[in-house]
């Protein structure tokens, strides 16, 4: 079995050793960039498991590059940055990122960040299927994709795949703020409520709801979230 795919996208060389060192060490494979466009053109042979990112980049904003790759990749996204502020964290995860690191940090955090996200991407919870039908959609999780009864397909990012599965997996059931929280992963407070707001609001626009009255994925104030629709899974 081939072992996960780490790239690694900063402009610091002693990060991208740090990194890659730890990595290679925990058994992963890894690949380096500097640069925004040498990442860009490696995507063209191969998309990575996880991505790491660094913000500040010589040639591109870190967080144009982080939503295209939530959406178009389907990749694991963790962003390593310098930027502490809450509202660069809470962008962060609003355009589809898994998870975000401050810098400094300890290589060892950073491994275990990334096999937590993957255990949870194989948890035995999950369904074995990548494909579920409910109320005339179909989510391919294998491709990030929602297909509507036409056969037209809408992208979904690999973090707003997270919370639709967990919808679909536990449909007709409330499930409460702390148990996405602690189900996802990520720090809790203020920038993981407001994640959660945005994905969920991306999901509603994308299941074509109306946003005063949404009939699949509704919200229990003060409570969670329940997903109203009937769901088959695929086999």
């Amino acid at each position: 079995m081939t072992s996960p795919l780490v790239s690694i996208l900063d402009d610091e060389p002693a990060i991208r050793r740090l990194l890659s060192d730890a990595l290679e060490d925990a058994g992963f494979r890894t690949q380096s960039f500097a640069r925004a466009t040498e990442f860009e053109a490696s995507l063209q042979t191969q998309t990575p498991d996880v991505c790491l990112v660094d913000l500040s980049l010589p040639d591109r904003d870190g967080l144009t590059l982080v939503h295209r790759l939530a959406l178009e990749k389907g990749a694991i996204v963790i962003i390593i940055s310098g930027r502490a502020q809450v509202q660069d964290r809470v962008t962060g995860l609003e355009l589809g990122a898994d998870d975000y690191i401050i810098k400094p940090f300890d290589p060892a955090e950073v491994v275990a960040r990334i096999r937590a996200r993957m255990r949870k991407d194989r948890s035995p919870l999950a369904s074995a299927s990548d494909t579920a039908k409910f109320e005339g959609w179909t989510a391919h999780f294998d491709r990030y994709s929602l297909e509507d009864d036409t056969g037209q397909e809408t992208p979904f990012s690999h973090a707003e795949g997270e919370v639709l599965r967990l919808f679909l997996e536990s449909p007709k059931r409330l499930i409460s703020r702390a148990y996405m929280q602690e189900t996802l992963g990520g720090a809790a407070g203020e920038s993981f409520d407001r994640a959660m707001d945005v994905r969920i609001s991306r999901l509603r626009n994308k299941l074509q709801e109306d946003p005063k009255k949404p009939q699949l994925i509704k919200t229990i104030y003060g409570a969670g979230y329940i997903f109203l629709g009937d769901v088959t899974w695929l086999r």
